[in-house]
């Protein structure tokens, strides 16, 4: 029979087509993986990888193996889950994941407070816009925007926060100096988008630039309040920043919801109820900003 343990190693194999990549994954060394691989078909008797020059391939055997090796994966998430859920103490580590914006403009201070209130319960925030895997554990929260609930796993429990809005915005200066009659150029400053945003042909600044691109809403941000030009934000990131304002005629858009999601047995743990009953009631206090209702163009 089988070993867990080798199994694992084989299907992080068959996924990425590379031993290096498989170790990087697992966090250990290419001759582990090796002699996992080794174990496993010396147990089985065949051969489950072919070496080619692109990389490894799946024998015959390994095809048939793989389907198997993916139930007995199911079967221990499930598994730990299931012990997870019946955890009750307020102590232990919790796994949060978050986009970038959430966790730097709006939740830190919240984040820091339930660590305060607990501090028997160690946090791990992951503050991604990546969507971690509930089902395998990868995160035991995750709170995200989304747009169309419809898509949602049917095997994640979801919490409605608050509905979160995003408006177009510029700097201060940058605005004053166009009612001034000011030349300067007037870009859009997007996230690696390649044409012009709809926004920028609406309300009463438009842009003449083309478009100034970032990595990511940090720079996003950064870039706006230099002045280089205009850009779409949510509301709680452009409305909180005294430093910028919504552009004239153009009105907030509801941009979706955020959510907060857990899965299965998880939810039924004593600290992932307090997080999200904690985080729930943070966000519904948040709901005029998060909403675009707290301010409005100058």
């Amino acid at each position: 029979m089988a070993d867990w343990d080798d199994v694992r190693y084989f299907l992080a194999v068959a996924r990425d087509g590379s031993v290096r990549a498989a170790a990087e994954g697992l966090g250990v060394n290419h001759a582990t993986v090796l002699r996992r691989i080794a174990q496993l078909e010396q147990r089985l008797s065949v051969q489950v990888f072919e070496k080619r020059p692109s990389g490894y391939r799946l024998t015959a055997a390994g095809e048939e193996i793989l389907e198997f090796a993916e139930q007995m994966e199911v079967s221990s998430h499930q598994l730990e889950t299931r012990v997870f859920g019946r955890d009750q103490s307020a102590r232990g580590l919790l796994r949060v994941t978050l986009p970038p914006f959430l966790a730097t403009q709006l939740l830190m201070p919240d984040l820091a407070d339930f660590a305060r209130l607990h501090p028997d319960i160690e946090m791990e925030i992951h503050s991604t816009g990546e969507v971690a895997n509930l089902t395998n554990r990868e995160a035991d929260v995750a709170i995200r925007f989304v747009v169309d609930r419809e898509r949602l796993p049917a095997n994640l429990h979801g919490l409605v926060g608050t509905e979160l809005s995003g408006g177009v915005y510029l700097s201060r200066g940058l605005l004053a100096a166009w009612r001034a009659g000011a030349s300067n150029v007037i870009r859009p400053i997007v996230i690696n988008d390649r044409g012009v945003p709809d926004w920028a042909h609406e309300g009463e600044v438009r842009p003449t630039g083309i478009p100034f691109r970032v990595p990511d809403a940090e720079a996003q941000v950064a870039a706006v309040r230099e002045g280089i030009g205009m850009t779409r934000l949510p509301c709680f990131v452009g409305d909180a920043d005294p430093q910028l304002v919504r552009a004239p005629g153009i009105k907030p858009r509801v941009n979706g919801a955020i959510w907060i999601l857990t899965h299965g047995e998880t939810r039924k743990t004593k600290r992932v109820r307090l997080f999200v009953d904690f985080v729930s009631r943070r966000l519904a206090a948040y709901a005029p900003l998060v909403g675009g209702l707290s301010a409005s163009a100058d």
